[in-house]
């Protein structure tokens, strides 16, 4: 079992807050963490059960009446159970009454949206990141924000760090040791995401046509966001093919990125970005196997950013900093893959390469975020396929990967 980065933020919260909610993808992790706060005294309910699940269709409030610290397990299947426990909280305003698990942002539907209001606090569990995977601690992202990045300590390079891009983080597609049979798992897991998950939270008109739309999604991954391309692709409109993206994302398959801009520079890139959430999901979606990957590296540049994009939301998940995670681009196509702002508006870059060679030139999207931010630039680093940190001007250094969690 694995030591997961947001197991404390989860007691604090049950400690001064009547509902916790901790959401993210199917498979992650979510049901072996409850599980285990479970063995100390909380009852547990799993709504995947038929039994449990009929129940909690059939009388709401029946089944939430009587429950105290328990656990309640997938409940976007009956997201009306929310306005149940809102009433129980006002009736009993204790902390750490409920904690409940969601395979989709159930928040988001327009019914629940502000049921729970000032009663419940959401928090997010990804894949696993690969310190958890390794048993590690990191303070990447802090270190990067102090402009003091640490030494660099066997860095994974070359054939090694694609293996670990075409892993992903997903427990059992981990645990298995054949590519081919991680593929399945990933083939299986979207399959249910499709199939499954979203029939918990919308009417789908094209159900049909999800898993072509998804592949559709897997080239462009790292990409901006096209609705009216994407939406085209299986015969629907702009605001329909936003739609399924929204659906999609609250499922946590893929996340679009906001873009970072000033309104001192008019010339900016205002349209979100769009990733994968796993790197190991999107090398199945797309067909790319270890062989061809290392054969064609031109393949690797899109699952790298991906898997380090889910990295870095992951150690946000760990880090007590208030970041928000967005990406930049300007007029003049300088684009910086990952810019971090904290809540005191400080700023850090990162940009992804995937090739063991770094040049001068590729700083000129970190150089020009520095300029437009001056005093409020922190950091900037490009991550490479690489074993050396090398400094390249005040407050620009190329480092490892392996940075992240090394």
């Amino acid at each position: 079992m694995y030591d997961r980065f947001v197991e404390r933020r989860v007691e604090d919260a049950l400690s001064d807050t009547p509902v916790v909610l901790i959401v993210g993808p199917r498979r992650a992790g979510k049901t072996t963490l409850v599980r285990k706060m479970g063995k100390k005294g909380r009852a547990y309910i799993t709504l995947d059960d038929q039994t449990a699940l009929e129940a909690a269709r059939s009388d709401p409030a029946g089944f939430i009446r009587g429950l105290d610290e328990a656990i309640i397990d997938e409940i976007q299947r009956v997201p009306d159970l929310l306005l149940a426990i809102k009433k129980a909280v006002d009736d009993d305003y204790r902390p750490g009454r409920f904690l409940l698990t969601g395979s989709a942002n159930v928040l988001t539907l327009p019914r629940v949206a502000d049921s729970l209001a000032g009663r419940i606090e959401t928090i997010r569990i990804l894949p696993l990141a690969r310190a958890e995977i390794e048993g590690r601690t990191t303070g990447f992202i802090e270190h990067l924000f102090d402009a003091k990045l640490g030494k660099a300590h066997g860095a994974s390079v070359g054939d090694d760090l694609i293996a670990l891009v075409l892993q992903g983080g997903f427990p059992e597609a981990i645990a298995r040791t054949s590519e081919r049979r991680r593929q399945d798992w990933a083939r299986a897991y979207l399959n249910s995401i499709l199939t499954r998950d979203l029939r918990d939270i919308a009417d789908i008109e094209k159900m049909t046509e999800l898993p072509r739309f998804v592949r559709f999604l897997a080239e462009h991954s790292g990409q901006l966001a096209n609705y009216s391309q994407l939406g085209a692709s299986i015969g629907v409109s702009y605001k329909t093919g936003q739609r399924y993206v929204a659906l999609l994302e609250h499922v946590f398959l893929v996340s679009t990125v906001q873009p970072w801009f000033t309104n001192a520079i008019k010339r900016i890139a205002k349209t979100p970005k769009l990733h994968f959430l796993d790197s190991g999901v999107l090398a199945a979606v797309r067909n790319l196997g270890f062989a061809r990957v290392r054969d064609d590296r031109t393949l690797l540049g899109p699952l790298l950013e991906t898997f380090v994009f889910a990295e870095v939301e992951k150690l946000i998940t760990a880090s007590n900093l208030g970041l928000t995670l967005y990406h930049f681009r300007d007029s003049q196509m300088r684009e910086v893959d990952i810019v971090l702002e904290r809540d005191d508006g400080m700023i850090v870059g990162i940009e992804v390469k995937a090739s063991a060679t770094v040049r001068s030139a590729d700083f000129a999207g970190l150089r020009t975020l520095a300029e437009i931010c001056g005093d409020r630039f922190a950091y900037g680093v490009m991550l490479y396929d690489g074993a050396d940190i090398v400094p390249f001007g005040e407050r620009l250094a190329a480092a490892p990967i392996s940075s992240l969690w090394g």
